[in-house]
């Protein structure tokens, strides 16, 4: 395969920055995209050519398959980078851009499709002796045949749509009573969002715990693990806060879990850059969740404990080249954890809350890793995902990661937009996440402590140190747009 020197970035927000950092340490340029409405975020002139799509809505700009390969073609590019999101984990798009005569930076599209399969993957997953939470993953769709399969698996249930994620299409079922109702709604929700209505069900896991296991591999056979991520904080099934390693974890049962994800690739003969979810009850036992066949949200804190560079990683890849590490080469040091900011509310159940921020202000400090999507001035629309940004923080230990990360927040500057810092600074706060008592309804159980409607004494003091600490740099230097972008921040920041 020819060497790769120009690539479209097909997304939008803060991956397109840290996709442009990895491609300047290999001299590849870029060329980013972008709609109308997103014309003055820095994803649309961070790359080193630019270049807008025509359209209206997201099925017309950055899912519009045929425009992307056209403007890749017009553009010169050698390769497509998809991120995460939109078309990354669409099969369809991996197949046209390589029948256009492009790389995608990705595996290939039949391991997309056959592991995009919630139904397929568990199938498969069961075939190879790889442990799967019990469960209906069969053809008969009407709701008699899920009832019944519900009553086998015993309440309460998890709904799931079998393709997809991200949280949409999915219900939990406490009570027989309840679950036509919740078929009904979670179909409609899966055919909307994926075009594919087909649901699965699984037993819930009472307070169970996310863990995934990042995984990579290359066209030469070699398959490795790089550890694992807890991503047991979430709302709305969404991750919000992801750590590694994964605390209150025993090595065995650690062990266990790359011996599976690592089998999976190899018997799949993954190609690339991938994530293989499991999910843990109380009692330590862990199942197979499902297969992210794209780079993670949460990719930086695997980065700054290994000090690898996944997107380097994939584009070397993509262009042939195998993995220049073994298993053994890949140690893991320290701590870090990562939030993500979003402009959303969470006392009206985390609604997203779009708006102009009147000033966005990244902090600048050591070990923490800021990777974001908008600058002051920018407008968060009410179209797209409103993830504003990533904080990560590094530690010599959790605690020090916490500290720093705390400290972050708290000099991160918000106005114009209401946002969830102080919820996250809340949960990083709690006695029992700072206990290492993570789980996926840590939100729910402790909302009292989370949804706090007045101000704590640490929170006022917090608001009256950043007040200072403000107006004293805000005397000495004022910053530019430019040094809020996801590569003056340094996407690599976290590298050691």
């Amino acid at each position: 395969m020819k060497p790769i020197r120009r690539v479209l970035i097909a997304n939008r927000g803060e991956i397109v920055g840290r996709i442009v950092a990895s491609c300047r340490l290999l001299g590849i340029e870029t060329v980013t995209v972008y709609a109308a409405d997103d014309a003055a975020l820095p994803h649309a002139s961070i790359g080193d050519f630019s270049c807008p799509l025509t359209g209206d809505t997201l099925a017309e700009t950055y899912l519009n398959i045929d425009q992307l390969i056209a403007v890749a073609k017009r553009a010169k590019a050698d390769a497509i980078h998809p991120g995460y999101g939109f078309l990354s984990e669409n099969a369809r798009f991996a197949e046209a851009v390589t029948k256009a005569g492009l790389v995608f930076v990705g595996p290939p599209a039949k391991i997309i499709a056959d592991m995009g399969d919630k139904a397929a993957s568990r199938k498969l997953c069961e075939a190879i002796g790889v442990p799967v939470v019990p469960g209906y993953h069969g053809k008969a769709q009407d709701n008699a045949a899920l009832s019944k399969a519900a009553k086998t698996i015993g309440f309460p249930v998890l709904v799931k749509a079998a393709a997809g994620g991200g949280g949409k299409g999915m219900r939990i079922v406490e009570k027989e009573k309840d679950l036509i109702a919740a078929l009904e709604s979670a179909r409609s929700e899966a055919g909307s969002a994926f075009g594919n209505g087909q649901l699965l069900l699984e037993k819930y896991l009472l307070q169970p715990r996310h863990i995934e296991v990042q995984v990579f591999s290359d066209t030469h056979g070699n398959h490795l693990h790089l550890f694992e991520r807890e991503c047991s904080i979430q709302r709305r099934h969404q991750k919000i806060v992801e750590e590694s390693p994964a605390t209150n974890l025993p090595d065995k049962t650690r062990q266990k879990m790359f011996e599976c994800a690592v089998k999976i690739t190899k018997h799949i003969g993954y190609v690339g850059a991938g994530t293989v979810e499991f999910i843990v009850d109380n009692t330590g036992n862990f199942y197979f969740l499902e297969m992210n066949t794209r780079l993670q949200v949460e990719h930086p804190v695997t980065e700054m404990v290994t000090g690898l560079d996944l997107v380097k990683m994939q584009l070397e890849v993509a262009q042939g080249l195998p993995l220049s590490i073994t298993q053994k080469d890949v140690k893991q040091t320290g701590h870090a954890i990562e939030v993500r900011l979003y402009a959303e509310d969470p006392q009206k159940d985390f609604l997203p809350a779009p708006g102009e921020l009147t000033c966005f202000e990244l902090p600048h400090l050591p070990l923490v890793r800021c990777e974001n999507g908008y600058r002051s001035s920018n407008k968060v629309s009410g179209r797209y995902d409103p993830m504003l940004a990533k904080i990560a923080a590094f530690g010599n230990t959790r605690d020090e990661a916490i500290a720093r990360l705390l400290q972050a927040l708290c000099e991160t500057r918000i106005l114009g937009a209401t946002s969830n810092r102080t919820f996250l600074m809340r949960v990083l706060e709690h006695p029992q996440f700072r206990a290492g008592k993570t789980t996926t309804d840590f939100i729910p159980r402790h909302k009292e402590a989370l949804f706090e409607n007045t101000l704590t004494d640490a929170e006022v003091a917090r608001l009256a140190a950043a007040y200072l600490l403000f107006n004293a740099k805000a005397s000495t230097a004022t910053a530019s747009a430019s040094e809020h972008s996801a590569w003056t921040h340094s996407a690599l920041a976290g590298f050691r």
